[in-house]
């Protein structure tokens, strides 16, 4: 659209509005003809009684009920976890611990345990969802996969090696395997059999912080050579015939939990040392 300016006989004021006009008309015939997009309200509005917005901080009493995290305990918690990690590193899962080292793993688990509090698994539940790898436990100086219960021997003569140990814990059907890697011995010149043997259960929440697991069933699974072999599949014992003293349950408590370290203690006082794998 084009515009037409008289100047011999227009004042120069007039003339100026006239171009500014001409301007606008030549803006808005363009955003016609090619279809731009309309603007945007702006973000920030400036009111016709000069008012003047404001760009300081926001006052400290927009934060209230807000607690910002306390740089200085989150770094003492983290040297409590490094200290808890080094005194179980280096004993195989608790197999290789002496008096001196259960002593220094326990002292080290209740440091965390009094600087952090309770757990509260109503609170943190969705931490223990994931699969969990057992780096000690203070069981296993028994030198028996039982632990302080009876259990198969351990060890380099004899007929079963201790693998990786693992929890899978589902939150949500709340399924809780152990899961253990085993080597069982042959007699020569056979190979020995590697079997991931997965104890299933179900889980409870009792109180804020104990776990109650219910045995249901125990699969083995060959790996290495034979893992083309089926599962085989070791129901629980009918009712009847289970011992008195054992029906298939136990409980632990949670005594300290975060997203990549998990610390427990047994019914029976063993204390377990699990990282996020």
């Amino acid at each position: 659209m084009a515009s037409l300016l008289i100047h011999s006989s227009i004042p120069p004021s007039i003339a100026r509005t006239q171009s500014l006009f001409s301007r606008q008309n030549n803006l808005f015939d363009f955003k016609y003809r090619h279809k731009l997009p309309k603007r945007r309200t702006p973000l920030i509005s400036i009111s016709a009684t000069g008012e003047q917005v404001s760009d300081s901080d926001p006052s400290p009493s927009s934060f209230s009920g807000f607690q910002f995290p306390d740089p200085s305990k989150a770094d003492a918690i983290k040297s409590l976890k490094f200290k808890l990690l080094s005194a179980v590193s280096g004993l195989n899962r608790g197999l290789a611990a002496s008096e001196e080292d259960l002593q220094k793993a326990d002292s080290a688990a209740k440091e965390i345990e009094a600087f952090v509090g309770p757990v509260d698994l109503s609170c943190d539940l969705e931490k223990l969802q994931g699969r969990w790898k057992l780096i000690y436990s203070s069981a296993f100086s028994s030198r028996t996969l039982g632990g302080s219960r009876p259990g198969p021997p351990t060890g380099r003569l004899l007929p079963i090696t201790l693998g990786q140990v693992f929890q899978r814990i589902d939150i949500l059907s709340k399924d809780f395997d152990n899961i253990v890697e085993l080597e069982l011995g042959a007699p020569w010149p056979l190979q020995p059999i590697e079997v991931t043997a997965t104890l299933a259960h179900k889980f409870e929440i009792i109180g804020t912080s104990t776990i109650k697991i219910i045995f249901e069933k125990t699969t083995v699974k060959t790996t290495g050579n034979l893992s083309q072999l089926p599962p085989l599949e070791i129901p629980q014992l009918p009712e009847q015939f289970r011992p008195s003293t054992n029906r298939g349950s136990g409980d632990f408590d949670v005594t300290y939990l975060d997203s990549d370290l998990r610390v427990t203690r047994g019914d029976r006082g063993e204390l377990r040392v699990f990282v996020v794998s």
